[in-house]
C-alpha cells in the first residue's frame, strides 16, 4: 500500500504549495483544512471558507471527504454539518483526480452552477427554484456573517495582537518591577 500512500503525500504537498492556505490537524497527511475563496463573478465571491478534508486510507483509489466549517447557503450543502453533495467527489471519483481538482474545479463549479433538484440543503434549493433574486441576495448575506477570512480562524495576527500588546504592557511592567528590586 506505499502507493496510495506516496500519492497522498505528492497530493498534499502539491496543493501546500499551492495559493492554498493548508492547516494540517495531526502529523498525519489523512486530515487537514483548506481556505477556500468563492469563485469570482458569482454570490459567493467575497466569501472565504474554511473546507475539511479526510483522506481515505485508500486515497487515490476512495474519494476525499470534503466538508465546509464555516456556514455556506447552498442547496447541495448541509447547513448544519456542512457536508457536501457533489457527484465528482462521492460517486464518480478517479484516481486520475487530485486535491487541487477538488478546489480549483468542483468546489468552484458546485458553487457556480448548485442543483436544487438534488438538495442537502431543501430552504435553499426552493429558494433558488422559485426566487433566485432572492436566492442570490440570501448566499451574499451568509458570505457576509459566516464567510470572512477573519471567521474561519485564518488571521491570528488581528485576534492576537491585542493580547500580545496586553502581554507586552504586563510583561515589561513586570520587568521594570524586577529591575528595580533591592538587593
Amino acid at each position: 500500500m506505499s502507493s496510495p500512500s506516496k500519492r497522498r503525500e505528492m497530493d498534499v504537498m502539491k496543493l501546500m504549495m499551492s495559493d492554498y492556505k493548508v492547516e494540517m490537524v495531526n502529523d498525519g497527511m489523512n486530515e487537514f483544512y483548506v481556505e477556500f475563496h468563492g469563485p469570482p463573478e458569482s454570490p459567493y465571491q467575497d466569501g472565504t471558507w474554511k473546507i475539511r478534508v479526510e483522506l481515505p486510507e485508500a486515497y487515490p483509489y476512495k474519494s476525499p471527504s470534503i466538508g465546509f466549517v464555516n456556514r455556506i447557503f447552498h442547496p447541495n450543502v448541509d447547513e448544519m454539518s456542512g457536508s457536501v453533495c457533489l457527484d465528482v467527489i462521492n460517486q464518480t471519483w478517479s484516481p486520475m483526480f487530485d486535491l487541487i481538482n477538488v478546489f480549483e474545479v468542483f468546489l468552484p463549479q458546485l458553487l457556480l452552477y448548485p442543483n436544487p433538484t438534488d438538495p442537502l440543503n431543501g430552504e435553499a434549493a426552493a429558494l433558488m427554484m422559485r426566487d433566485r433574486g432572492h436566492y442570490e441576495q440570501k448566499v451574499k448575506e451568509y458570505c457576509e456573517r459566516y464567510a470572512k477570512a477573519e471567521d474561519i480562524g485564518n488571521h491570528p495576527e488581528n485576534d492576537s495582537s491585542d493580547e500580545d500588546l496586553s502581554d507586552a504592557e504586563h510583561t515589561s511592567s513586570d520587568e521594570e518591577m524586577a529591575g528595580h528590586a533591592d538587593p
